[in-house]
Parts: C-alpha cells; structure tokens; sequence
C-alpha cells in the first residue's frame, strides 16, 4: 500500500469533517450496543436454570432490552452508512472535477503524448474503482476498529487469561493480511494499466473505424486486442486469486481463535471459574472479534485496488501544468496585426532539432503562406503563434508585445482558426457556429453560411439550423464538417486569421468561391495560410518555404518560380 497515496486520499476526506466525525461516533454506539447484546443474551441463560424452573419476569425485561438494543443498533448503522456514502461519493466527486479541472490547464505535450483512452480511463474507470474501495473502506473500517478494541476489553474484564489467548494468536492473521495485501498493490497496478491500454485502443478503433475498413486491418486489430485482452485476463486472474487468499487465511486464524476459546472456556466452565451464560457471551465476543479482521482484509484487498486506481488519478491532478498568465497583462488587447518572430528556436523532442533561429517582421493586414514538404515546421510555427507551445528561445510578439506578457484567452481570442481536422460537438447546427456564444442573430448567422457556401447544405437538412448532429457530425461529410468551421470565422471575423488546409476537404468548384470569400475576409487582416496546394496561395504577399525548420525562401509567388529554388520544384511537381 502506498502510504503517499493513502495520505492524499484522506486530505480530501478531511474536507468533511463533521460526516467523519458522525460516522465515528455511531461506529463506537453501534459497535458498543453490538457488545451489550452477547450480555443481555448469557444474563437470559443463566436465568433459565433448568426444567420448569425459568424466571420468565426476568427473561422477557431481558429480551425486550434487547430487541430495543437491536432496533438502536439498526438505525445507527442506516445513518451511519449514508454519511458514508456521502463522504465517498463526495471525495470522488472533489478528485474528478480536480481531474478534469487539471485536464483544461496541462500544457499540450502532455496531452500529445498520451493516449486519449488512457486519460478518460483515469478520470472515468479508475475513480469508480477507487469509489468502490473508499466505500468499503469507510463502511466497514471504523466499525471493526471499535469492535476489536471493544471486544478485547470486555473479555479481558471478564477473563484475563482466555482473553490472553486470543491477543497471543491475534498477530498471526494480521500477519497473513499484511503478507498477501504488500504483494497485491503491484498486480492491481498492472491491473489498472492494462484496463487503460484496453479503453485507449478500442477509443481509437471506434474513433477510426473507417480508415480501419479502408485499410482491411480487422484481423490485424483483434489480434492486437486479443494480446491486450489476454494481458488483462492474466493480471486480472493473478490480482484477484493473491487478494482471494487473504479471506481464507485470516478465516483460519480466526476459527483458531474462536476454537481456543471454546476449549478454554469449556475448562474453566467445568472448574467453576465461569457460568454456561459468561462462556456463551465470552464465544460470542471471540465471534465478534474475530469477524471485523475478515472484514478488515477484505477492505485492505479493495483498498489495494482503491489506491493503484487513485495513483493513477493523482498523477494526473499532480501532472505540471502549462505555465501561468503573466501578471503584467493588459486589460484589453486589440492588436493591429504585427506579428514579429525574433531567433526562434524550438523543438518537441529536445534531442531533435526542428526550428533554428528563425526571424520573420509581417506587417499588418499582409497575407503570409506558409509551404514546405510534411514536417518542415509549418503547422509547429502555427502552435508557437497561437501559444499552444512555448518557444525554447527567442521571442515572438504582436504589435510589440511579448506573447508571454499575455494572457493566453486575450491571445487566441484575436486569432480565427480553420483547421484541416473539424471539431464539431453534439448539438444543433446552430450551436456548432456560433458555438454556444450569445450575441448573433438568425440573420448573421445565415449570412455567415452563405458566405461559406454552407447555406445551400444546411437548408437541405431535416430542421435547417436547428438539426442535431452528433458529436463529430455524426452523418455530414467531411467537406460538410470543414464548410461550418468555415462558417463560425465567418461569423465573428477576427483581427487576425490562421487557415491550415482549410479548404482540404472541399471540391474544387466550391473551394474557388470560398477563396474569393477569403480574399473579402482576410483583407486588411493580418492571415497566415499553411497549404499544400500551391494554387491557392498564389495571391499571398509574402510565401515563406519551410524546410527542416528553417525557411530557405520567402517572397511573392512571382519571384520565388523566378529564383529557380525549392519553390519552384514544389510547384511545378504539382503542375507537370
């Protein structure tokens, strides 16, 4: 059991105080009334002497001081379990919204070097699973603590020396639990990663069934998820079959217990030292005793399971997180569109160099392009701007100011993006537009579309701009998808804009009019357009060539055919 975990487990319980505190208390009233009622019960056996000879006055005061013990002792358990309850689902509520809270601030090389299952696993499987062990851990815990001392107590005042006995072979089932609960933790780990290797390849198979039915690697998948399935089947057997044994084990220590006792009290029965009623009490308090420890081991086998899933979780909440805004932010920022670079350098993988010194000045309301073959820097250049990643070195600023003395909402809040891969939520076609933002009307928002040339399509859906499309947009085709992100920058036209392939996934046809809107939008805005296709960039006023992190050439599309260089291969291999 990893005591760190365990600490940060109880920091976040400590937060309810009062329900802890209340749950203890019924714990010792449930547990102590538990206690009274073995003597209730040895006092009704020693008034029933023998044959017709039974003091029924006394035995029914006794049983109906029981059957009110018993009716107490219920409902202390009722309240006694839904603070609980409250106290578990409460924590886990807390470590899920810290969680996911953490999720919205890590900085974006985490999230691209970690699968999406195994983050949602986390946040999703791993707290439930750490739920269930909390649970029982505050269910069954206290109460069995307050017994076993309770017992041990009672017993010693009723016979020193029998209860001698059960304290000597006490240590031997603690020892069994302990034993099979340190060599657990781990299996219940590679457990938990197992699961989240299962939740991160099948998330990207449903997510990609269609490149998958492309390529016909179906065979090839489920060879792959067997290996994944077969690998969880193991740890899963192992994990459960070392944790199984501690109830067993501590079972057998206990009937040992219980065992001694009734030989030893049966002795002293026989030399008079106890009554027929005390061994009955005395072998129900070794019941007692012995119960909470089968219970306990049952606990420290969930909470094994509990703690390698809340690890899990922890290192997410506790993961660095990107750095924070700068304090020295404006209030407002309403750049103008200079955008300067100045001895740039940067690289995902430190021990692989991708930008080197780069320096670029573009003036407000150019049109910048940027080319290069796949991997040269275009799209990097775009996540630096955008601050999505930090420079190494250098410094990159608009209209003079540093992008680090700038809060990163004010930043991206200037910037209107079209990306080649969509995003698109489960909601109303309106909703994905404008998304979510108050403020525009009908008549803007059908302006917007008709601009994009997505008006035509969306009049021919079920409910127009009121049609629910799923998460993704569930039927529409990716041409479809691209139009409404066109759209939404259409809508509410930035100071300055980013087109990365945006016009990828559109017919030629469509994509010669939606340039012509783009030329309207990107006038006298400052606009960077990462492309492939070179006849699209023929109007921007200065084209930068990429490659290898560095840019070998810029200018217009005229004088870079007439230099000769990469540019001018890369555009006539695609006009041969």
């Amino acid at each position: 059991m990893k005591k760190g975990t365990l600490k940060k487990v109880l920091r976040y319980a400590a937060r309810y105080k009062f329900l802890i505190y209340l749950s203890m208390v019924l714990a010792v009233i449930t547990a102590l009334l538990s206690l009274y009622v073995p003597i209730l019960a040895g006092r009704a056996i020693d008034h029933i002497i023998g044959k017709g000879n039974v003091d029924f006055t006394i035995v029914s005061s006794i049983l109906l001081k029981m059957i009110v013990t018993i009716a107490i002792i219920s409902v202390c358990q009722w309240i006694m379990n839904k603070a609980n309850n409250k106290i578990t689902f409460q924590v886990v509520r807390d470590v899920r919204k810290e969680a996911f809270e953490r999720l919205q601030i890590l900085p974006f090389d985490y999230l691209d070097s970690k699968q999406t299952g195994d983050i949602v696993s986390r946040i999703i499987s791993d707290v439930d699973l750490f739920s269930d062990g909390l649970l029982m851990g505050f269910t069954q815990l206290f109460t069995g603590i307050v017994t076993i001392v309770g017992t041990l107590m009672f017993m010693f005042y009723l016979n020193f020396k029998i209860a001698l006995v059960v304290v000597v072979l006490t240590p031997l089932s603690l020892f069994v639990a302990r034993f099979i609960a340190t060599r657990s933790f781990n299996l219940f780990k590679l457990q938990s990663e197992a699961r989240s290797d299962q939740t991160s390849f099948v998330d990207e198979m449903v997510g990609n069934l269609s490149v998958v039915k492309a390529f016909a690697h179906e065979d090839e998948n489920m060879e792959y998820f067997d290996c994944i399935n077969e690998r969880l089947e193991e740890t899963s057997i192992k994990a459960t079959f070392i944790s199984s044994l501690t109830n067993p084990g501590t079972r057998f220590i206990n009937n040992l217990v219980y065992a001694s006792v009734a030989l030893f009290g049966a002795l002293t029965c026989i030399s008079g030292g106890m009554t027929v009623g005390g061994l009955t009490i005395f072998l129900s308090y070794a019941n007692q005793y012995t119960k909470p420890f089968n219970e306990i081991s049952g606990v420290v086998t969930e909470l094994q399971n509990a703690l390698a899933c809340a690890e899990r979780v922890f290192a997410l909440i506790e993961e660095k997180t990107e750095t924070a805004d700068s304090a020295k932010a404006p209030d407002t920022f309403a750049p103008s569109g200079d955008v300067k670079f100045d001895n740039v350098f940067f690289s995902y993988d430190k021990d692989k160099k991708l930008i080197e010194d780069l320096n670029l000045d573009i003036k407000k309301g150019q049109r910048v392009a940027i080319v290069g073959p796949t991997g040269a820097g275009k799209s990097t250049l775009i996540n630096l701007l955008m601050r999505f990643y930090d420079v190494d070195r250098g410094d990159i600023s608009i209209d003079g100011i540093n992008l680090k003395d700038l809060k990163r909402r004010q930043l991206r809040d200037n910037f209107g993006m079209v990306l080649q891969e969509t995003w698109l939520r489960s909601g109303t076609i309106k909703d994905n537009i404008t998304l979510g933002r108050c403020g525009f009307t009908d008549e803007e928002i059908i302006e917007a579309a008709k601009a994009s040339h997505a008006h035509s399509f969306i009049k021919r859906l079920p409910d127009g701009y009121d049609t629910v499309i799923s998460e993704n947009g569930g039927d529409l085709s990716q041409g479809q998808k691209q139009l409404l992100c066109i759209t939404r920058v259409m809508l509410s036209i930035p100071p300055m804009l980013i087109l990365d392939e945006a016009t990828s996934s559109i017919d030629t046809s469509t994509e010669i009019r939606i340039q012509k809107a783009f030329n309207r939008m990107m006038n006298g805005r400052t606009s960077f357009i990462v492309a492939h296709r070179l006849s699209t960039i023929r109007e921007a006023d200065v084209i930068l060539v990429m490659k290898n992190g560095r840019i070998i050439e810029q200018g217009s599309h005229k004088e870079l055919l007439e230099q000769k260089g990469f540019y001018n291969e890369l555009y006539n291999s695609q006009f041969a």
